[in-house]
């Protein structure tokens, strides 16, 4: 016999669960349903554990008495120096918020560095590129001092973009910042640039050199002069990559910047290329192509438009390729899921996992999944969705083409999950499902015998004691 200490309350346990179930786990709620073969509801236990300590009287004062200093040891106190340090310095931050600007700087490199890697549509995750903690009252003039000493970029080489947010969703470098803005604070330009309850100021660093490579000031920008952003595609590797921007005339045509193009992705002068423009991702994809005959301008095009390009397809090629354009690619990578799938019987254990398209119907995902465990037979395939709340699968399975989706089947009370469950049958789905499953438990003296026979579902008790005759 033991005794359990829970706050102010002192109970008896017996000495199987004193010694046993006070480490933590998971145990199983009883079923409710036993006529069902549901998998059973798992819940987390909690034990709390106490260390009570006696001291004599006697050494009362030596025990339960002041600790100085001296008393901890020196790695302690050390780290005990710097956390509260760290909280302090936090605090100081917090409290001076309010007269500070976070200045987020976009340039060529995070451009190269992020498109194809960590994300494909836009241009750059703000997140992920440098930031500056200015004060509000800075003026912008001494800011871009900063950023010389930190990129290496005289202040006379630099020039700066405001973003802007366009209704489609999308974040763009939408125009320069003026000659009279630099003039003014880094909070009034942050003010300007984002009407938003947003203490961050997103720029464009845009940086032109010479030929020997090294930063030259940036020559004046016409009004007519429109600045565009390029991507590569490549079909034949399934790749997206940044290769750079120009500065293009508004009355011009795209089939003018054809060899500069081709030059920038390292194709051959006379390479015949198709163009896109990238319009939106949300919560469709939008990419068309440009007309290379239409002018700039023709084509609704205007600063901080993305352009994609790849080798015109050559029917002579004879090449077939899974995204063999832009727009596929694009649909592709808006749409490609990993699920990672579980046998059934081991709910807790994944398996294998697939890429596959949200978009992919039932027969697709059961086609998918036959192919990796070498089945001849997909419809012998059946899968159960994933429970989000109780990490478990749920109580019935998804019928033969019950779904329109693979997102479908991954969506349970509004939240996503990239589980499902999959069991091999012994006959094909659809077979199964016009079939009533039942489980015969026959008593006798010498033994017991539990006996599953299949049966249409219009059939009778008579049909079940024939059938159970046959056997």
């Amino acid at each position: 016999m033991g005794f359990k200490f829970d706050d102010e309350r002192v109970t008896k346990e017996d000495t199987n669960r004193a010694l046993e179930e006070q480490y933590g786990g998971e145990e199983e709620l009883p079923h409710t349903n036993p006529g069902f073969n549901n998998s059973p509801f798992k819940f987390t236990k909690y034990s709390n554990a106490y260390m009570l300590v006696y001291v004599r009287e006697c050494d009362k004062d030596k025990i339960i008495c002041n600790v100085d200093e001296k008393d901890i040891a020196k790695h302690l106190r050390i780290r005990l120096k710097k956390e509260q340090e760290e909280k302090e310095k936090k605090k100081k931050e917090k409290a001076e918020a309010h007269l500070y600007t976070i200045v987020k700087i976009a340039r060529d490199v995070d451009l190269h560095e992020q498109i194809g890697k960590d994300i494909f549509f836009d241009l750059v995750d703000h997140d992920k590129v440098r930031s500056f903690r200015i004060q509000k009252q800075t003026p912008f003039i001494i800011f871009k001092e900063e950023v010389a000493k930190e990129f290496g970029i005289p202040v006379e080489c630099q020039r700066f973009w405001m973003w802007a947010k366009r209704q489609n969703h999308t974040y763009r470098p939408n125009r320069p910042v003026t000659a009279q803005e630099e003039t003014q604070s880094v909070g009034q330009l942050r003010e300007v640039s984002n009407k938003a309850n947003n203490a961050e100021l997103r720029l464009f660093l845009e940086i032109e050199t010479g030929q020997d490579l090294r930063p030259i000031p940036p020559p004046e920008k016409l009004k007519e002069e429109l600045l565009l952003f390029f991507k590569l595609y490549e079909p034949s590797s399934q790749k997206l990559r940044y290769v750079g921007r120009l500065f293009v005339m508004g009355s011009r045509k795209p089939v003018d910047i054809l060899m500069r193009l081709n030059e920038m992705a390292g194709f051959a002068p006379d390479e015949e290329i198709d163009l896109f423009e990238e319009i939106k991702f949300e919560p469709k994809i939008m990419c068309e192509h440009v007309d290379k005959k239409s002018t700039f301008r023709e084509n609704q095009l205007e600063d901080g438009d993305i352009i994609c390009f790849q080798k015109s397809p050559q029917v002579s090629d004879g090449q077939q390729y899974c995204y063999p354009d832009v727009p596929s690619f694009f649909d592709y990578v808006q749409n490609r899921q990993v699920v990672r799938f579980r046998f059934l019987e081991k709910p807790k254990e994944d398996e294998f996992s697939l890429e596959l398209s949200k978009l992919h119907t039932y027969d697709d995902v059961v086609d998918k999944v036959s192919k990796h465990l070498g089945l001849n037979d997909p419809s012998k395939i059946r899968l159960t969705s994933h429970n989000c709340y109780s990490q478990q699968p749920k109580p019935q399975p998804i019928k033969y083409q019950g779904v329109d989706h693979l997102s479908d089947m991954l969506v349970h009370y509004n939240q996503a999950s990239d589980i499902l469950y999959y069991e091999v049958l012994d006959i094909p789905l659809p077979e199964l499902q016009c079939l009533k499953t039942l489980k015969i438990a026959f008593h006798h003296d010498a033994k017991d015998e539990v006996m599953i026979i299949r049966l249409p579902k219009h059939s009778t008790v008579k049909d079940v004691i024939n059938d159970l005759k046959s056997k």
